[in-house]
Formats: structure tokens, sequence, C-alpha cells
């Protein structure tokens, strides 16, 4: 609102967002975006994680709200705000590779998630690769509760050397024979990510108290070029390769 020269109320139209205006090749953004202070980390158990996490992800929630629960969760109860506060619920989004589109596996989302209530982009960077590279060079699942396990039975385990979670869900049912939509697999979802809220917590507990030494190339990432012969037939069959090197071609 404002007020002109009559003293009469005149409407004023403010833009919640332009686009970015370049001036001598520097990107400035003229939307004022707010300011959010980091919330404080605290340490948290990651036996009781493991049972939060499996329970959350058999009880309907999915693997990624009972990963991010098993960590935020745990402070809410312990700690009361402003971690009980959170709209918890939003976590539903990342089920199954995120509205069950397998991209990246849910568990790991709700960790990542996490772990960026506490840090910027380069310590975040740091946790998330670490957590990430130990998910994809680890035989997993690990975990199996002890009691009111809802399939109680040994699983096989694989390596899935991808974050993502039709990928992982292929190698599992590859090299354990279960289909990818079976009792089987889905408890396989539920320990792992079990495995994925313990990782993640321990990876938590010693930033916090300073212990943290990273152990994962600063150069891992995700392979990322798809075999398209592997998808001619079976969507379900992706594989990933490592990326060639890049050759440019001269024109003849």
């Amino acid at each position: 609102m404002s007020l002109s020269s009559e003293n009469q109320e005149q409407e004023v139209i403010v833009p919640i967002a332009v686009a970015p205006v370049n001036r001598n090749n520097k990107t400035i953004l003229e939307t004022t975006f707010p300011d959010c202070p980091l919330w404080q980390p605290h340490s948290v158990d990651p036996a009781v994680a493991e049972r939060m996490a499996y329970d959350g992800c058999n009880g309907g929630y999915g693997c990624c709200y009972a990963a991010f629960y098993s960590i935020i969760g745990q402070m809410a109860e312990k700690h009361g705000a402003p971690y009980k506060d959170f709209p918890f619920h939003v976590m539903k989004a990342g089920r199954s590779g995120v509205g069950g589109w397998k991209s990246t596996c849910g568990a790991l989302l709700g960790a990542a998630f996490a772990y960026g209530l506490f840090y910027e982009k380069k310590e975040h960077n740091e946790l998330v690769r670490e957590l990430f590279y130990w998910h994809d060079t680890t035989a997993l699942p690990i975990y199996r509760p002890k009691t009111n396990c809802k399939l109680d039975v040994d699983l096989p385990t694989s390596i899935s050397d991808s974050v993502l979670c039709i990928t992982s869900k292929t190698c599992w049912a590859y090299s354990s024979g279960f289909p990818i939509k079976s009792k089987e697999s889905s408890e396989r979802c539920a320990r792992l990510t079990a495995d994925v809220a313990r990782k993640a917590i321990e990876i938590l507990n010693a930033k916090i108290d300073g212990t943290f030494v990273p152990t994962a190339d600063k150069n891992a990432g995700m392979k990322y070029e798809i075999s398209a012969s592997s998808v001619k037939d079976d969507p379900a069959s992706v594989i990933l390769v490592k990326q060639p090197e890049f050759r440019p071609v001269k024109a003849s």
C-alpha cells in the first residue's frame, strides 16, 4: 500500500518473483529470500532409529518419512520445539524414490533432508557424500528386528552401486531371485531404511562431537550414463555404467 499526494490509498502491486537480470555478465536476483537460521543438531540413538525407521516404513509412512523421523523425531521427542513443529507429513512425498517414481532412494533423501536442517552446502555435501558412498558400496540389508519382524526370514544382501531406488531394487532382485514386487522385496526396503537411519545418525553424531572423519572419495558421485541396450526390453533392467571420456569430433 501507499498514499497519494491527496492522501488517498492506492493499491501497489509488489512482484513476488521476477526473472534474474544480467548486468555485466553477473546475474543479480531481484527477489529477496527470507533468512532461514539453521537449527541446532543433537545426538540421537542409532539403535532407537533403526527400530523407528523399520516400523515407519512398514507402517505406511514410507522410507523417506521413516528415515527422517528416526532422526528429527527423536530430537522432537526429547527436546520439543522447534523440532516437534516440523511438518513431518511432507516427508511422505519421498517414498519409493519420490512419489513412487523410483528415482533417488527415499531413505537416503530423508537422511539428507535431516542434515540440511543443520548444515550449509559444504558441510552438508560432505555428510551426504559419506552416507551415499556407504550405501552404494555396502552389502545391504544388515538390520533384522529381534522382535515383531513383519517377515521373519533371512534375506540375501546386495551391493547397489547406485542411489537410485529402481537400480537398487533391481540389483537386489537379480541377486536374491525375488521379484521387485514381492513381500520379500518390501521387507528388504524396510530393513535397508533402518540401516540408512543408523548410518546417518552415526555420521551425524560424529559430526556433532567433532570426531567425524570423511572416508568417501571427494570425487565420488553417481555413475550416470545409461546403457540403451539394457532398457530396450525391460525398463526395470537399467544398468548404470561409467561415463566414457568425452572426445570432441571435428566437423568434416
